[in-house]
């Protein structure tokens, strides 16, 4: 396998997407800028503009649409459920159309419902957009770089989520060894609890093994740590906090204007 020339590197770097150049620690504060006004608040005006504005970012991932379905796949399902619900049970205001037993279904909750099923959306949608190409190493490296926080913490998420891909093969390993033998079309959850069972003993005994490798290695020793690529902030992550802010501060403005800006418990 050649490696690749100077050119080709340059060229391949001039083609990631943009979001990959934003350190995966100033994502993280994008998801939190674009989150928590959105937690404080449930109005619907609000909540579409904010999914509006990071629709329109989508390009900038680097994702295929296909890509972006699949990933927003289990938010899509979710979002409507916190709908439904907040329909039913949401505290009753204007005018009633349902009642039924505690199920009463009026003006307020039919707005609540709107808001909250728009809300999941913006919700969940910038976390796949950000996240969907991060590299769990460039995270760990921003994490005890960048935001400080202990390297052996850091560094044994980081272990475990490389080992999540390990748990994924064993569990279809697992599935084709009990179906060649004729124990896999039968009794659904009885297979499910056993092979359960099967791959939590072997989380316990690569985790036991893990723990030992790393100690082994000093990654518990109180000194400084040397890292192989140091993680850095640039002009790309400035105008990704400027972009997330200006978005929220569009979608506020933009419920306060239309005169639906709600905030939790009103």
């Amino acid at each position: 396998m050649t490696s690749l020339t100077a050119a080709e590197r340059s060229t391949v770097l001039h083609h990631r997407p943009p979001l990959d150049w934003v350190n995966p620690v100033t994502k993280v504060l994008a998801v939190l800028i674009l989150s928590v006004p959105l937690l404080l608040t449930i109005d619907w005006v609000s909540a579409s503009t904010a999914v509006l504005l990071e629709v329109m970012l989508f390009p900038l991932s680097g994702l295929r649409f296909t890509a972006l379905l699949k990933r927003a796949l289990p938010v899509l399902v979710f979002a409507p459920i916190g709908g439904i619900s907040m329909l039913l049970y949401a505290k009753p205001g204007g005018t009633e159309y349902l009642s039924l037993g505690f199920v009463r279904v009026t003006d307020n909750s039919i707005e609540l419902a709107v808001a909250v099923t728009i809300r999941v959306l913006a919700l969940g949608l910038p976390t796949i957009l950000l996240f969907a190409r991060v590299d769990p190493t460039d995270l760990a490296d921003g994490l005890s770089q960048i935001a400080k926080l202990p390297s052996r913490f850091v560094l044994g998420i980081l272990a475990g989520a490389r080992m999540l891909g390990l748990f994924i093969d064993d569990w279809r390993s697992l599935a084709l060894a009990r179906r060649a033998r004729g124990l896999g079309d039968r009794g659904v959850v009885r297979r499910f609890a056993s092979m359960a069972f099967v791959l939590l003993v072997f989380a316990i005994r690569r985790g036991s093994k893990l723990a030992t490798a790393m100690e082994a290695r000093g990654f518990g020793a109180p000194i400084e740590r040397t890292w192989a690529r140091p993680s850095r902030l640039g002009r790309a992550d400035l105008l990704a906090v400027l972009v997330t802010m200006v978005i929220m501060a569009l979608a506020l403005s933009t419920a306060v204007l239309a005169g639906t800006f709600r905030v939790v418990g009103q």
